[in-house]
């Protein structure tokens, strides 16, 4: 009985999200840009499947910062605050504990490359959101690697639905190089915005720059606008 209540919660809370932002999320450029630049198919989203300026590769180029933290899973932990109804923090068997998600999906890094149809398993962004529930201030979160890497993400976009922290793909662990234990993703937006290593997500009224963004990277990092740099 505990589970389904718990299951209950969630599911309310997450509907409570979706209706929040749902109008937001629709208007989106990365899914109503009625004029985008790429070429190819649509993809799922009505996008072509190239964006601009983007290369198709097989393989998967490893950035980082120069560092490649090791953290085993035992040690793992995740924290959830900021302007949010219910902080929390996640041990990896917590984690492993929410609704898991298989969705396949494109990554395109702000380098110009772009690899297609990565299979990923991992939470939905949204399920995580709907445990902590949201201030109706927030507007934003802030990203935080355990390798002191940062990037703001706007909360209309972190809940879209193909938007995971990852733990799997290509059907094995994430590996420790491209972020492993877990990394969030987003496939709508150039790769920056899915931080490697996470270990905290703050909830923001408000703006905040992270660490790219700093550097003078787009805040909004639209693919099929091109839009890479402030």
């Amino acid at each position: 009985m505990e589970e389904a209540d718990k299951l209950k919660r969630v599911v309310e809370a997450r509907m409570k999200l979706k209706s929040r932002f749902e109008e937001k999320m629709r208007n989106t450029p990365s899914v109503a840009d009625n004029r985008p630049m790429g070429t190819g198919k649509p993809n799922r989203h009505g996008m072509p499947v190239l964006p601009v300026g983007q290369t198709i590769t097989k393989k998967w180029p490893v950035l980082d910062l120069g560092v490649q933290p090791d953290i085993s899973l035992s040690e793992w932990r995740l924290i959830v605050d900021g302007a949010v109804e219910h902080p929390l923090v996640l041990t990896w068997n917590d984690f492993m504990a929410l609704p898991q998600t298989d969705d396949t999906s494109d990554f395109h890094c702000v380098t110009t490359w772009s690899r297609l149809d990565m299979p990923w398993r991992g939470v939905r962004f949204m399920d995580l959101a709907a445990l902590v529930m949201p201030k109706d201030t927030a507007t934003h979160i802030m990203c935080y690697g355990y390798d002191d890497y940062t990037t703001n993400v706007a909360l209309e976009e972190a809940l879209k639905p193909d938007v995971l922290l990852g733990h799997t793909v290509d059907g094995i662990p994430l590996p420790k190089e491209h972020g492993g234990p877990v990394r969030m993703i987003t496939p709508q937006l150039y790769a920056w915005k899915g931080a490697k290593w996470i270990n905290r997500v703050e909830f923001l009224e408000g703006n905040r720059l992270g660490f790219w963004e700093e550097r003078g990277y787009s805040n909004t990092a639209y693919p099929w606008r091109n839009d890479r740099y402030s």
